[in-house]
């Protein structure tokens, strides 16, 4: 397995764990249909909102902040998939966009930055 996947797979487990610890329900974790996906979805209880989560992580912030990777088209791509996955679940709870934005490095303590409401539909 490479290890760009596996450094993935860790910090959606410490996206999940963290949410799970701060009253979030998990309803996916690497949902897929065809060729849309969403890394999670979360229900949050305090809002009564389907939280739509995208997990960026990095073994360090040389190159930029891990968030900065999701652009315009990453983040019209979530969108999609969102709407089609609540479409196909039949979800009428509004919906939030989240970034957890994790870096891993070698040595030294994880830093997760939950960055909630981190982008909006866009229109068009």
């Amino acid at each position: 397995m490479e290890e760009s996947y596996k450094l993935g797979l860790k910090g959606e487990e410490i996206a999940v764990d963290y949410l799970r610890k701060h009253g979030y329900q998990i309803l996916e974790q690497r949902w897929k249909d065809h060729h849309l996906e969403i890394d999670i979805i979360a229900f949050d209880p305090s809002t009564t909102e389907l939280v739509s989560i995208e997990v960026k992580t990095r073994s360090t912030n040389v190159w930029g902040s891990p968030e900065n990777a999701v652009d315009y088209r990453k983040i019209r791509r979530s969108v999609y998939a969102t709407d089609f996955y609540m479409k196909l679940n039949h979800i009428t709870y509004p919906v939030r966009f989240d970034i957890f934005a994790i870096v891993i490095p070698p040595k030294g303590e994880v830093q997760l930055n939950h960055i909630k409401d981190a982008f909006y539909p866009p229109l068009g």
